[in-house]
C-alpha cells in the first residue's frame, strides 16, 4: 500500500490520540467520516496500523529503574540466537530489543521497579541464557527525548 497525504494525516493524528472519534479524525484529516473510516480500515488491513495501545509513564507506574543493556553472544549459532530472541520476547521488562551492527549484537531497553528487580532479571534470566558472552548495562539517568510516534 502506498501512503497518500490523507493516510499520513490520519496516522499522525492517531499516533497522538488513538481514542479519537472517527468524526474528529475525519475533520482533522479533511475528509468525510465514511471515507476516513474506510482509509483507517485499509491501513489496519495492510498492517500499517498494527494495534492500538495506551502509553504508560514508566516512572509514575513505579518502574523507576531504566537501563539500556548491550548483549553480545558467544557465537551466532542459530540455536542460541533463536532461544535468545524467543526468551527476550517473553519478558515484560524488555520494552525494546534491537539486533544491531557494532560491538554488541543486541541492545535492550529494560525497565524494572528498582535495582534489586534488575539484578533478578540479570541473574535469574539473562545470565542463564545459552550463548551469552557479555552483558553491559548503561543506566538511564534522564529521558531527554522519548518519541512514541514515527515521523510522517
Amino acid at each position: 500500500m502506498i501512503l497518500e497525504d490523507q493516510d499520513r494525516r490520519i496516522l499522525a493524528v492517531l499516533q497522538k490520540n488513538g481514542r479519537i472519534s472517527n468524526q474528529e479524525l475525519a475533520d482533522a484529516a479533511g475528509m468525510s467520516p465514511s471515507a476516513c473510516w474506510r482509509r483507517v480500515r485499509s491501513l489496519e488491513a495492510a498492517g500499517i496500523i498494527r494495534r492500538y495501545a495506551a502509553l504508560v509513564d514508566e516512572e509514575k507506574a513505579g518502574l523507576s529503574y531504566h537501563a539500556i543493556v548491550h548483549v553480545t553472544l558467544t557465537r551466532h549459532d542459530h540455536g542460541h540466537v533463536d532461544t535468545f530472541i524467543s526468551e527476550i520476547r517473553s519478558r515484560s521488562e524488555v520494552l525494546d530489543c534491537f539486533a544491531t551492527t557494532g560491538e554488541a549484537d543486541y541492545h535492550l531497553r529494560v525497565v524494572c521497579v528498582d535495582l534489586a528487580a534488575y539484578n533478578r532479571f540479570l541473574e535469574g534470566f539473562l545470565f542463564r541464557l545459552p550463548g551469552i558472552a557479555n552483558v553491559r548495562t548503561n543506566l538511564v539517568l534522564k529521558d531527554i527525548k522519548h518519541e512514541n510516534a514515527i515521523p510522517l
